[in-house]
C-alpha cells in the first residue's frame, strides 16, 4: 500500500517542479542531484508521513496542553454562564474555588488525546493530498485545489476525532464537574463503570461537528493565506526567503487561520462541552436548550486561544520539517500545460 502511495506522490502535482514558481530555469545535473540529497525522504514517502505524524504531535499536544487553563475557563463559560460570567471572571471564581493548581485540571487528557489527534490530523492530511491530487490529475488540482485541502483535511480529521473523543470525553468532566474527578486516572474507570464504552465516544458525533469544519478551515485558510503572502505580501520570492524569514510566514498565515477556525466551531464546542458534562442528553436537545445566543459564549476566549494556538502549531509542525529536513514544496504555480491551454504562453 505504502509503497504505490510513494509512487503516487512522485507525480504529485504539488510536489513537480513545474509547480515550484522559484525553480531557476535550468541547472546542471550534479547541481540537482545535490539538492536532493539535502532532503531527508522522498515526498510521500512512508518516512515523509511517519514525521509528518511526528509534527502533529508535537504541535497539537503541546499547544493544547500549554492552553489548559485558558480552556478550563471557556468550557466552565459555556457549561455555567451564570457563574462564569467572562473570561476575567471565569479566572477569578476558578483561584478561588480551586487555587492555581485548578487552572491545571485535564492537563493529562488533553495532552494525550490531543496528540493523538496531531498524529491522525497532520499525518492523514499528506496522505490524502497526496491521493486526491493524484486522482484529480496536475490541472484540475491546481484549479480546485481549495477543494483539494478541503476535502483532504476533512478526510483527516474524520480519523483524528475518533482518536480524540475518549480523551476529550474524560477532559471535560475533570474541568466541568467539580468533585467528579480530579485525575485521568480516577475519571476514566468512573466513567466506565457509569456508561461503559458510550461515555467515552458519546461526543464524537459533536466532535465532528466542532472539529470538521474547524480543520477544513484550518488548513485551506492557510493554505491559501500562505500562497496569497508569499505573492502579494512578502517582497522577494520564496526561494530568497531565509528558513527563519519563512517560518514567520507560516506563523503570520497560521494566526489568520486560526481566527476563522474559531468562529466556524465555536457553535458545535459549546455543544460538546455542556453534552460531555451531562448524562443522557442528546446533541440536538443541548443545542436547542442554549439556543442562539447561548452556543457564542466563550467566543472572545476561544479567538485567543484558537488564533494563538493555530499559528503554534503550524510554526512547530514546519519547524519540524525544517529540523528534519523533510521537503517543503512552496505553493502551487499553474501548469505550463494548463497555460497553454488558456493562452497565457506564447
Amino acid at each position: 500500500m505504502f509503497s504505490s502511495v510513494a509512487q503516487l506522490a512522485r507525480a504529485n502535482p504539488f510536489h513537480a517542479p513545474a509547480l515550484q514558481p522559484d525553480r531557476p530555469a535550468a541547472r546542471p545535473r550534479g547541481l540537482a542531484a545535490a539538492a536532493v540529497e539535502e532532503h531527508s525522504c522522498e515526498y510521500g514517502s512512508l518516512k515523509f508521513y511517519a514525521l509528518c505524524g511526528v509534527g502533529g504531535v508535537l504541535s497539537c499536544g503541546l499547544t493544547h496542553t500549554a492552553v489548559v487553563p485558558l480552556d478550563l475557563v471557556k468550557c466552565r463559560m459555556q457549561v455555567d454562564p451564570q457563574k462564569y460570567k467572562g473570561i476575567f471572571n471565569g479566572f477569578s471564581v476558578t483561584l478561588k474555588e480551586d487555587g492555581v493548581r485548578g487552572l491545571a485540571k485535564g492537563w493529562a487528557p488533553t495532552f494525550i488525546g490531543y496528540s493523538m489527534q496531531g498524529l491522525c490530523k497532520f499525518g492523514f492530511y499528506e496522505v490524502f493530498k497526496v491521493l486526491y491530487s493524484n486522482i484529480l490529475g496536475e490541472e484540475n488540482s491546481y484549479l480546485w485545489r481549495t477543494s483539494l485541502y478541503l476535502a483532504s483535511s476533512a478526510s483527516a480529521e474524520f480519523f483524528a476525532d475518533i482518536a480524540l473523543a475518549p480523551m476529550e470525553a474524560a477532559k471535560v468532566r475533570i474541568q466541568t464537574q467539580p468533585g467528579y474527578a480530579n485525575t485521568l486516572r480516577d475519571a476514566a474507570p468512573k466513567m466506565y463503570k457509569e456508561e461503559g464504552l458510550f461515555a467515552f465516544y458519546k461526543g464524537v458525533a459533536p466532535l465532528w461537528m466542532r472539529q470538521i469544519p474547524y480543520t477544513m478551515m484550518k488548513f485551506a485558510c492557510f493554505e491559501r493565506t500562505v500562497e496569497a503572502l508569499y505573492k502579494f505580501v512578502v517582497p522577494k520570492p520564496r526561494s530568497e526567503c531565509s528558513k527563519a524569514e519563512q517560518l514567520v510566514v507560516t506563523f503570520v498565515a497560521g494566526y489568520i487561520a486560526g481566527v476563522f477556525c474559531a468562529i466556524v466551531s465555536h457553535p458545535a464546542d459549546s455543544v460538546v462541552s455542556v453534552l460531555n458534562k451531562e448524562k443522557g442528553s442528546s446533541a440536538s436537545q443541548v443545542l436547542q436548550r442554549l439556543g442562539f445566543r447561548g452556543v457564542w459564549k466563550g467566543l472572545f476566549a476561544r479567538i485567543i486561544m484558537i488564533g494563538t494556538l493555530t499559528a503554534l502549531q503550524w510554526f512547530i509542525y514546519d519547524s519540524v520539517k525544517v529540523y528534519f529536513r523533510l521537503p517543503r514544496p512552496p505553493p502551487p504555480e499553474m501548469p505550463e500545460s494548463l497555460k497553454k491551454k488558456l493562452g497565457l504562453t506564447q
